[in-house]
């Protein structure tokens, strides 16, 4: 958000609710493969991203009239919803105007790709119990 030189803040101050993280300091990839997940996810691509992204949208309801909110929700499978997508696109499309690389879109996919990568990794280790 800094690159494109538009203000945003991760969670507004006044707003303090308990998190789900893997202790990295981001919310966990939304699994495509949960058990709770499957029935949804065989039957409809980006099932479990659109779920997790109404989530999000309505913990943050009663920021709507001070706000802009963009549910950042992309399934271990690697399924995106389709918010995560354009916001992604409008932040690409800033960038390229600021620095002229008319492929600063792929970059930052690619960097958030990655971030899911290791997101998922963490996951799937977390997994296993020690001995």
């Amino acid at each position: 958000m800094k690159r494109v030189q538009i203000p945003a803040t991760k969670e507004p101050a006044n707003l303090i609710r308990q998190k789900q993280t893997n202790g990295l300091g981001y919310h966990c990839p939304v699994d495509t493969h949960a058990e709770s997940r499957v029935g949804d996810t065989a039957t409809e691509a980006g099932a479990a991203a659109n779920q997790a992204a109404a989530n999000e949208i309505d913990r943050y309801d009663e920021l709507a009239s001070t706000h802009i909110f963009y549910p950042i929700a992309i399934e271990t499978g690697g399924t995106w919803h389709h918010q995560a997508v354009e916001l992604v696109q409008e932040l690409g499309r800033r960038a390229t105007i600021i620095t002229g690389d008319s492929r600063e879109t792929t970059y930052l996919f690619q960097q958030l790709s990655v971030a899911l990568q290791k997101g998922t990794a963490v996951s799937f280790q977390n997994t296993f119990t020690a001995g």
